[in-house]
């Protein structure tokens, strides 16, 4: 039990620093806040399984160097690959696209990010998961299962909702191949703004009372 909880801890862990890195990223190069990722909140879970799977594939060989550059790009290229893949069937809409990249296989993933891809599980395999867990570790057993229990409770909530919403949404997402998440956000925020209890509760007292960027879309479409 022990060890689940730190590998569920390591999970959450590395899928918030990918969030972090993601969400820093699209920050710097175009210079506003994306809430990356598929989930509401502010964690990539792919970030998570990947370094899980570079973990477990690995083990204590961390002799060979080169061994462990090529496996953490394998690992991670396939399981991009086949997430991309899989949530573009469910909800007709892509996270990330690079067809417009050199060297891709169908825009799901390229050499460009391969090559990161190893150069970050090779980092955190020798330098930063040895810092993190001994982090978690150092956590008393308790507070640890506490911490866990938390963070396992708003995993699946924040999972449930988000399907349900990208269920409910997927119609209205262009089809088109190409890098949705910002559209995908957009109307994740309108249709939790529409179908909240706040909101449904000011709307019964309110008739009139309207989301303020439903009213700009609704001037722009008048014109």
């Amino acid at each position: 039990m022990n060890k689940v909880v730190i590998f569920f801890l390591l999970f959450i862990t590395y899928s918030f620093l990918g969030w972090l890195m993601e969400v820093g990223l699209i920050l710097v190069t175009k210079k506003k806040f994306v809430n990356r990722g598929f989930l509401l909140g502010p964690i990539c879970p792919i970030y998570g399984y990947g370094v899980l799977g570079i973990l477990f594939l690995i083990g204590s060989d961390t002799k060979d160097v080169l061994a462990v550059f090529l496996k953490s790009i394998l690992i991670c290229s396939v399981l991009e690959y086949f997430t991309s893949y899989i949530m573009e069937k469910m909800f007709k809409a892509r996270w990330w696209d690079y067809s417009n990249k050199k060297f891709n296989i169908n825009g799901r993933i390229c050499l460009e990010t391969m090559l990161p891809f190893g150069i970050l599980g090779t980092f955190i395999v020798y330098i930063l998961n040895p810092l993190v867990l001994g982090g978690i570790k150092m956590i008393p057993e308790m507070i640890r299962n506490i911490l866990a229990i938390i963070l396992f409770i708003g995993y699946i909530v924040d999972n449930i909702v988000s399907f349900k919403v990208m269920n409910s949404i997927k119609g209205e997402i262009n089809t088109q191949k190409s890098d949705n998440t910002e559209v995908i956000k957009k109307r994740v925020t309108k249709w939790i703004e529409k179908n909240s209890i706040l909101y449904r509760r000011l709307n019964r007292a309110y008739p009139k009372f309207e989301v303020s960027e439903k009213k700009k879309v609704r001037k722009k479409k008048k014109k």
